[in-house]
């Protein structure tokens, strides 16, 4: 370490107050740590700015601080197609089975079905493994919401998720399968409510789109919008429709806004929201885009504020899965996710960096809380006046209101969750009566109105299940 050993820098619980857990003030919660070593091997492409290179960077901070001593760490499955279709269309990932760099001259037309090409002309092109990483970063997502389902973690963590811009039939903003979507449907099973947090700078667009209908998922999002910025979504007009009218909001800001700014609306929102709407889990989106000095952001968020929105949300004591997302100073990603897991782990960590392969990576600072500008780069004016954040603020709370309480559904006792154990298997005959069962029984809690996912139902289908379904989850 540069400079001797300095005095530790203090998780932001430990700064306020004392450590805060699941279960109270003075406890400290249970964590699952979900990494693959594999994930930080693929490569978009030359120029591209998604670089999972950087979950390597974070891992190994994370593991220079030590704090996988803190947390159960597994090692995630690879999600099967079949639990990624319980989202996304059969054609859909059927296809992403296929596509590779040696045949995309005869795939053209199914590539701009899915929004999916060459480096250069398309946000997500095709390059080698492109499969294999999906099913790392979503199988991490659904074992993190498992080790929340049965019991063994407060929270889990899977840094390599979050992309949360995929939809159910299409790639879109370097996102091919929706993570966070499939991890919400398995809460979904267990869980009345689960409450989807987006503090990445772009607007959290396939989740909302994915759940847009059902008042069980209330999808919040934190982003700049202008009607240019990508994705083009995420007004404060956009609202939900029909059961899930008032279930999503969104808060749109400006360029350069700031810690104290980003404070004076998270907070305020989301403990508004936390009263309202009683979630029963937590899915928090943690895209470092949003910090200053991103290749692709427009925010100046430093990482103490960042890491500060969730241990805001960990004082409320509600299991919690926390995922990555986007950021594209792969230095400062990892920083950042470094400093959440101490906050999450309720660690002490020292603001002087451990050594590790990559320290190089950290110069000239080999800080945590480092000056994240590069050398040319300036921090932008904040656009959000304190009058704006106000009436933005004052908006959200009023649409609140309309909800008038938390959601009510009636829900059926679920069986052990070691009884889906291979259930993904196309084999019946290999499974025992009891996963037989449990099969049936998963076959009626997907429905129409669960989830938005076009023509992935028809209306018999719908009627019919509606029949056979005597208490919808």
């Amino acid at each position: 370490r540069r400079g001797g050993d300095p005095a530790p820098v203090l998780a932001p619980s430990a700064r306020k107050g004392g450590r805060v857990g699941m279960s109270g003030p003075t406890s400290k919660s249970r964590v699952a740590y979900l990494h693959d070593p594999e994930v930080g091997q693929f490569y978009y492409g030359p120029s591209h700015p998604m670089k999972p290179h950087r979950m390597q960077l974070a891992h190994q901070l994370i593991l220079g601080y030590e704090l996988h001593h803190k947390m159960a760490c597994y090692t995630p499955h690879k999600a099967s197609d079949a639990e990624m279709k319980k989202f996304h269309t059969e054609e859909y990932i059927d296809f992403l089975m296929n596509i590779s760099p040696d045949n995309m001259d005869i795939m053209g037309e199914r590539m701009k079905q899915h929004n999916v090409g060459f480096v250069g002309q398309y946000d997500c092109p095709v390059f080698d493994g492109i499969f294999p990483f999906c099913q790392i970063f979503a199988g991490g997502s659904i074992d993190g919401a498992q080790r929340i389902i049965d019991g063994s973690a407060d929270i889990a963590i899977n840094w390599a998720g979050g992309l949360h811009h995929a939809k159910a039939d299409e790639a879109s903003g370097f996102c091919y399968i929706n993570d966070i979507v499939l991890a919400i449907l398995e809460l979904l099973k267990f869980y009345p409510r689960v409450l989807y947090v987006d503090i990445d700078v772009h607007h959290g667009d396939g989740v909302e789109e994915a759940f847009v209908n059902t008042d069980r998922v209330m999808t919040v999002s934190f982003h700049k919008y202008d009607g240019n910025f990508f994705p083009q979504t995420g007004d404060i007009t956009e609202v939900g429709e029909g059961a899930g009218k008032y279930c999503s909001v969104n808060v749109p800001l400006h360029d350069g806004i700031d810690d104290s700014s980003y404070e004076q609306v998270f907070k305020p929102i989301m403990r508004a929201i936390m009263a309202t709407y009683d979630p029963k889990a937590i899915v928090l989106q943690c895209g470092a885009d949003s910090l200053a000095g991103d290749r692709l952001g427009v925010f100046n968020l430093s990482v103490d504020a960042h890491g500060e929105c969730v241990r805001f949300l960990k004082t409320f004591g509600v299991p919690m899965l926390v995922l990555g997302g986007g950021g594209y100073v792969i230095r400062n990603v990892a920083r950042c996710w470094a400093w959440e897991t101490a906050v999450l782990t309720d660690t002490q960590v020292s603001n002087d960096l451990p050594w590790s392969d990559y320290w190089q990576y950290f110069a000239p600072s080999y800080q945590l809380h480092a000056d994240l500008r590069g050398k040319d780069w300036g921090y932008p004016e904040n656009h959000n006046s304190r009058e704006y954040l106000d009436k933005v603020r004052q908006e959200v709370l009023v649409n609140l209101r309309c909800l008038q309480g938390a959601p009510s559904v009636q829900m059926k006792e679920m069986p052990p969750s070691s009884l889906y154990a291979d259930m993904d298997s196309d084999d019946e005959d290999s499974l025992t009566d009891d996963q037989r069962r449990v099969r049936a029984m998963e076959r009626h809690v997907e429905h129409p109105a669960e989830y938005f996912a076009p023509e992935k139902y028809r209306v018999e289908d719908a009627a019919t299940r509606q029949k056979q379904e005597p208490d919808p989850l």
